[in-house]
């Protein structure tokens, strides 16, 4: 299908794909299967020790335990997509969508368009503009071009271009790393809240990962100097970390990941935080497919989530690339995504696309 290079990884090429990829299942003695995004393969042995002969309905106990047990069992390719998969078991057991399991509240979420690369301004406002056409009604560019002033003409020639059609938010991008370095352009304390400061005048919906994911006491100085929301959190592992970002009002959006903690058991009760903590949640993307989903229905059981993160920066990057795994996939339509009504996640693997060994 093609490649991009993605803005927090100068210097990478991502391929994209129609379909494809892998994913994990778990078989119950009643005849459900649950599926879930892809799961390392030098991690199923332990996984399959620990959970063979056990109760799905048990997710409490097989999160902690995965957890403790499995190493390497978080991230990208961790035991989240095992987690995921026992939900789904449940959700089908009961016969119920798992957003209706988790409180309901709305059957329809609104998507924004995650930007995957740079680009330039004028692209970036030619993309708003026929995505703004199409229906969408908010998206987030990446900034952190060469030079402030680049970044704040891309935003003002976006927010020129779609008038209050979309929500226009952005991120920095300048938590990837634990450490002191990552590719692409570093922004040191000034440039991130001059870059705070001119986007909160613009009227910027929010600015995402300002500076590295730990240092909490610069994030909330330049959260507690402007109006606009500062978000974060993608990047950070374990529920104290939320606690400590809460506790030194880092952020006012977290955007925790399922796919990068253990799972949607660990991320419902970081929504629990934010409620309590009176912040906004809007999780990570999900890694682009069936992660997604399980995102989307938590986000719908929630009063304090407004957005659902879809990475969609078309043709190359278009979510329904990573969707069109799922033979019944839900659609951006209006600017809304409707919840599948389906049993437990809702969606299916297309049949089609599976390889037998």
């Amino acid at each position: 299908m093609g490649e991009l290079e993605p803005a927090w990884s100068v210097g990478t090429m991502s391929q994209f794909r129609i379909g494809g990829g892998a994913f994990v299942e778990i078989q119950t003695d009643q005849g459900i299967t649950g599926i879930g995004q892809a799961v390392n393969p030098a991690l199923i042995p332990d996984i399959r020790e620990l959970l063979v002969g056990k109760d799905p309905f048990d997710v409490e106990q097989h999160d902690a335990m995965m957890r403790y047990y499995i190493r390497g069992g978080t991230g990208y390719g961790g035991t989240a997509g095992i987690d995921v998969a026992l939900w789904d078991v449940i959700g089908k057991a009961a016969g119920q969508p798992l957003y209706k399991l988790w409180g309901g509240g709305k059957d329809r979420v609104i998507p924004y368009a995650s930007m995957y690369i740079l680009s330039t301004p004028e692209e970036r406002a030619e993309m708003a503009t026929s995505l703004a056409d199409d229906g969408w009604k908010a998206i987030k560019l990446r900034l952190h071009h060469q030079t402030i002033e680049e970044d704040l003409r891309t935003f003002e020639m976006v927010q020129d271009a779609v008038g209050d059609r979309m929500t226009v938010m952005v991120d920095g991008n300048q938590a990837q790393s634990a450490g002191t370095w990552q590719p692409g352009i570093r922004w040191d304390f000034q440039r991130a809240m001059d870059t705070a400061m001119a986007l909160d005048a613009m009227g910027c919906f929010w600015l995402e990962e300002p500076r590295p994911r730990y240092a909490y006491k610069e994030l909330s100085l330049i959260n507690n100097a402007v109006a606009m929301p500062l978000a974060g959190g993608e990047n950070n592992i374990g529920i104290h970390e939320f606690v400590d970002m809460l506790e030194h009002n880092t952020y006012d959006v977290l955007q925790p990941e399922g796919m990068v903690l253990s799972g949607i058991t660990t991320l419902k009760k970081i929504g629990v935080l934010a409620q309590a903590h009176n912040k906004q949640i809007v999780p990570h993307h999900g890694g682009g497919n069936i992660g997604v989903i399980a995102h989307m229905h938590l986000i719908a059981s929630w009063p304090h989530a407004p957005f659902m993160e879809l990475l969609n920066d078309p043709p190359i990057g278009a979510y329904t690339n990573g969707f069109s795994i799922m033979g019944n996939h839900p659609v951006v339509k209006d600017g809304y995504i409707d919840l599948p009504q389906g049993p437990g996640l809702g969606v299916e693997i297309d049949p089609d696309l599976i390889l037998d060994d």
